[in-house]
């Protein structure tokens, strides 16, 4: 099966020895992605709401890099660090993928400690090409 990196500039850039996303075979896996912008590489001001929409846009590039899309995502985790905040990015995250049963991807969402530079929300998914 090959194997190939993803890389994007629609993402903010690896800070460490990891890929923004890997490609094997029909599978795309992501790094995790917070809410930081690809531009300037700083965090996006508001709190849960705009955090989890810079999160998404950031995985919807590196999919749409790999020749995915976020319609092809079959598993998310999302990283909270703040379980109170569930409702809030869960509405954001609907926005994104919908609320059709058929097409969801299956989903984890736990509560951490804490996150990179203190941002409220991580997400990696993995998607189909």
């Amino acid at each position: 099966m090959s194997r190939s990196n993803i890389t994007t500039d629609g993402a903010p850039a690896a800070i460490g020895p990891y890929a923004q996303g890997v490609r094997v075979g029909n599978l795309v896996f992501t790094a995790g992605q917070v809410a930081l912008d690809p531009v300037t590489g700083q965090a996006v001001p508001g709190g849960i709401k705009e955090q989890t929409a810079r999160t998404l846009d950031n995985l919807k590039a590196i999919l749409e890099a790999a020749g995915s899309s976020l319609g092809q995502v079959v598993k998310a985790t999302v990283f909270l660090k703040d379980m109170n905040d569930f409702a809030a990015m869960n509405a954001v995250y609907a926005s994104y993928f919908g609320t059709d049963s058929d097409t969801l991807p299956a989903r984890t969402t736990v509560e951490v400690a804490r996150l990179p530079r203190n941002l409220l929300v991580e997400i990696e998914v993995v998607a189909e090409v």
